[in-house]
């Protein structure tokens, strides 16, 4: 039961049932003819080394035996190929379990003739054979995730219904009338979550008993105790409202004087057009690759497991002792740790986020000579690139800075993208101290764009009245300039998309071949199904195996992928008329371009994601493919880029909720309509406020009211100017200023190939096994602005909680790792808002030296190894007669 530590032991499932079996009786089984001792004999000492070798918390052990006994060898057999198949490349997978499956399918024959001098490792495939059939074959899953399902349990209730959308309309508006605030507020779905808690519970306590039928299902105001199911429904209300339309950019740099001042964006219908095309176009390709990246056992989703740690901690109430370090029993309820834990961040976040913020920028050897440029770059936390500072931080909220929790995600995760962004960090360093590119004239570590003077680049000065590109004005100012941070992430953006390919063809291309023939068996005409003699049809294995999860979910009924591709073609429409109907200058195929682009990508993306915990986005690609197809015009640039982004991303983020509901075992069609619901509710909502935020006298301004100065949309228009109106082909076209990051592309795409070729080398080398390439370049992805000092200090951490803690105190760590995770998030949050509606909204001030010291020197201003006169600048390196420049 490995995911409810705090509730009694349950039966295990079978393989084939969807019924718990009644509990074992000792006996002894025989396997293939020949006498086996019962699995239940094992002494304690025999029990400890099983736990050992097979990854498991004696919990595990004990359920898992019982499943065991009904297995014979020809089926460990059969699965233990299945397992090799879809896991042996999988990181995630213990490797010491992998160790004994090879060894055991590789002297099958020898087994097979003689068992009893192979009993005990027969014992342990057995074992592993029930664990990955009646549960899950990873330990974090087992942690959180329950392996039974009651049917029964109240789930699309007028309880859950009414608080999911009471949040849903919270998230959306508070979330839109901020996202334009520096800093920004936002609303994340735990915070919801745990607001909702209380709602559901007084809802149980004082709403009265009343039963009515509602199209013609009976329904109770008050269903009894509030359940996991609802909650966790309320909870993907609210994970898909709090997500704003990415349309919004585009309507706010088509509406203000100051950017492209387009009146017709105005409109109401546009607005809502565009929206609701790019919210929706997701969940098409979402539904359709279920099979490929949410019922496979494989696709672990680590941030879904720290909400469902969340939805755990608050509703079961029972409780077991663990042991854990320094020899001791630990008995404190999930629930009370997560209150102490949460309770303890949210007084604590105080201090570095407000009332001494040197424990945030942590520079503490900067401060030994602020001004001292070598000293400022190698360690500088803001303007440096933090290489050589051991202890960057005390800010928990920093680890956080790209949303992957050292707790939450696996800890190879941590330690490729960490190793990563160090080797870049290197050849940032050389690139910047050699001037390669004029970088020395510029800040080391900066997502801005310069123009050659070394300032901010004006983007005004090289486009007409209505934002096309002006090449006589161009000419008179100046070409567009990275820094050296910067030119190296755009070289890993191109890296990451070729490895992201290739990384799937050549490691998980068995997977995905499961995938597309389960699709084939779901879809064929059943008169091409096998028959029998008789002429009946005969019902197909599932390709691969189906875990616990996959078997809890059959008596549910499945959304059709009829409704997903419906779906998908409304949004669509919807695209085509908002992107014709008006002056948009751009060509209404941006909506299937923007499909065929997530076509490619979305399957890749999302079984990294889902077995990573990172996620590669397609905004630069999008960004690089439609400045180039619509070189001169931003506008349809944006359109471009928004939905050649957006619906990946949003199809990632949907099938994440997905493999929530998946988890909890929630009725597919209820996951569906709050889908639906929320999505629906969260962009009227955000469209709304969207068009009364446009009416905000100085919006956008210096100086705008409470601080919204748009900064999001500033970075946007820029952005669209640069690539759209520039373009691509000046600054990375075979003649431009930076065509050598190109190369990012080829060397993508062969990094994998030359890993494949390692581990398929060395293939029992566990260490190999660890490192994966698209980790590694997402890493170098973090650079510009951020520096190492955000990045480092989640190593210790994550060998700390998923090496040292997770391999001696195995139980310890999945009772408490997650709710951890998730109490310290929500800490965070709640915390952060309290003190923006507070003291920071009052701008109330503490100024004493733990507050001013981490913006002094080079800290404050970034330092540049290079300077340049009054009036001075640098000039281009190119051939300007190919590629004009001023």
């Amino acid at each position: 039961m490995a995911t409810t530590r705090d509730e009694k032991a349950v039966n295990i499932t079978p393989a084939g049932s969807n019924q718990a079996p009644a509990p074992s009786a000792k006996y002894d089984e025989k396997v293939d003819g020949i006498h086996e001792i019962g699995l239940d004999r094992m002494d304690s000492e025999e029990a400890q080394v099983l736990e050992g070798h097979l990854d498991v918390t004696e919990e595990d052990l004990l359920q898992a035996k019982a499943a065991a006994e009904t297995l014979s060898l020809e089926e460990v057999v059969k699965l233990m190929k299945n397992v090799v198949s879809m896991h042996g490349r999988d990181p995630n997978f213990p490797h010491v379990v992998l160790e004994k499956i090879q060894e055991f399918l590789a002297n099958e024959q020898n087994i097979r003739s003689n068992p009893e001098k192979h009993h005990d490792i027969i014992t342990e495939m057995k074992i592993e054979a029930a664990l990955i059939q009646s549960n899950s074959p990873y330990a974090e899953v087992r942690a959180v995730v329950d392996n039974t399902d009651d049917p029964s349990t109240p789930c699309s209730t007028i309880r859950s219904w009414t608080i999911g959308i009471l949040f849903s309309v919270i998230l959306a508006f508070v979330n839109q009338l901020f996202s334009v605030r520096q800093p920004s507020i936002s609303i994340e779905s735990n915070v919801a979550q745990l607001l909702a808690f209380p709602l559901g519970k007084a809802w149980e306590m004082w709403m009265p008993y009343y039963e009515f039928t509602l199209f013609g299902t009976k329904h109770n105001l008050n269903p009894g105790r509030f359940s996991k199911k609802e909650h966790m429904l309320i909870a993907i209300m609210a994970n898909t409202a709090k997500s704003l339309p990415y349309t919004q950019y585009i309507v706010w740099t088509q509406v203000l004087p100051q950017y492209f001042n387009q009146p017709y964006a105005n409109s109401f219908a546009y607005q809502i057009l565009i929206a609701l095309s790019t919210n929706f176009i997701g969940y098409g390709l979402a539904g359709i690759t279920r099979r490929f990246i949410v019922y496979p056992s494989y696709c672990v989703w680590p941030a879904s497991l720290v909400t469902i740690a969340l939805n755990s901690a608050l509703h079961h109430e029972e409780n077991h002792t663990v042991p854990g370090p320094f020899k001791r029993l630990y008995s404190m309820s999930r629930f009370k740790f997560f209150m102490w834990a949460f309770g303890a961040m949210f007084v604590y976040f105080w201090f570095p986020n407000y009332l001494f913020e040197a424990l945030t920028f942590f520079s503490w050897m900067q401060w030994i000579a602020p001004n001292n440029l070598n000293l400022s770059i190698l360690t500088g936390f803001q303007n440096g690139t933090g290489m050589f500072n051991p202890f960057p931080t005390f800010d928990w909220n920093v680890l956080l800075f790209d949303s992957v929790d050292p707790l939450m995600v696996p800890a190879f995760t941590t330690f490729n993208k960490t190793f990563g962004m160090a080797f870049f960090g290197f050849i940032i360093l050389g690139i910047w101290y050699t001037n390669v590119w004029n970088t020395g004239y510029l800040p080391i570590n900066s997502n801005r764009v310069f123009d050659h003077y070394g300032n901010l680049y004006k983007v005004s000065q090289a486009i007409d009245e209505k934002g096309m590109f002006d090449e006589a004005k161009y000419m008179d100012y100046s070409a567009a300039y990275l820094s050296a941070a910067n030119t190296i992430v755009y070289f890993a953006f191109f890296a990451i998309y070729a490895a992201t390919i290739s990384h799937i063809i050549l490691f998980h291309r068995a997977e995905i071949a499961i995938g597309f023939r389960n699709i084939w068996k779901t879809v064929k005409p059943k008169r091409w199904s096998k028959r029998s003699a008789t002429g009946e049809s005969i019902e197909e294995e599932d390709v691969g195996y189906k875990d616990v999860h996959n078997r809890l979910m059959a008596v549910y009924p499945e959304v059709s992928e009829l409704w997903y591709l419906g779906c998908l073609v409304i949004a669509m429409t919807l695209g085509f008329a908002g992107v014709a109907a008006w002056p948009t200058y751009t060509t209404a195929g941006v909506v299937p371009y923007g499909l065929f682009l997530a076509i490619i990508f979305v399957i890749p993306i999302g079984i990294i994601k889902a077995m990573t915990g990172i996620e590669v986005t397609l905004n630069v690609l999008a960004e690089f493919i439609g400045g180039a197809w619509v070189e001169g015009n931003a506008l349809a640039m944006n359109f471009f880029k928004s939905f050649g982004y957006v619906t990946c991303a949003h199809a990632i983020s949907f099938a994440n909720d997905l493999k929530l509901a998946h988890y909890i075992k929630i009725p597919p069609r209820h996951t569906f309509t709050a889908q639906m619901v929320a999505t629906l509710i969260s962009t009227f909502i955000c469209t709304g406020v969207l068009n009364f935020q446009v009416n905000i006298e100085n919006i956008c301004q210096t100086n705008a009211p409470m601080r919204f100065f748009c900064p999001g949309i500033n970075t946007f228009f820029t952005a669209a100017v640069l690539w759209g109106t520039i373009g691509p082909v000046k600054v990375f076209g075979i003649h431009g200023q930076y065509k050598w990051l190109l190369l990012g592309f080829p060397i993508g795409l062969c990094i994998p190939v030359i890993f494949w070729l390692v581990i398929r080398k060395f293939p029992r080398n566990k260490f190999i096994r660890q490192f994966h390439p698209v980790a590694l370049f997402y890493g170098a992805l973090n650079w510009a602005p951020y520096s190492m000092s955000y990045c480092w200090p989640a190593v210790p951490i994550a060998w700390l909680s998923w090496i040292y803690v997770r391999n001696r105190y195995l139980a310890f760590w999945s009772k408490y790792n997650f709710v951890l995770s998730a109490a310290f998030s929500a800490g965070i949050a709640l915390s952060g808002i309290v003190m923006l509606f507070s003291v920071q909204w009052a701008r109330v001030s503490v100024e004493w030296w733990g507050n001013t010291q981490p913006y002094k020197g080079c800290e404050d201003t970034a330092c540049t190894i290079k300077t340049l006169s009054e009036g001075e600048r640098f000039y281009p390196w190119w051939d300007a007669n190919k590629v004009p420049a001023p």
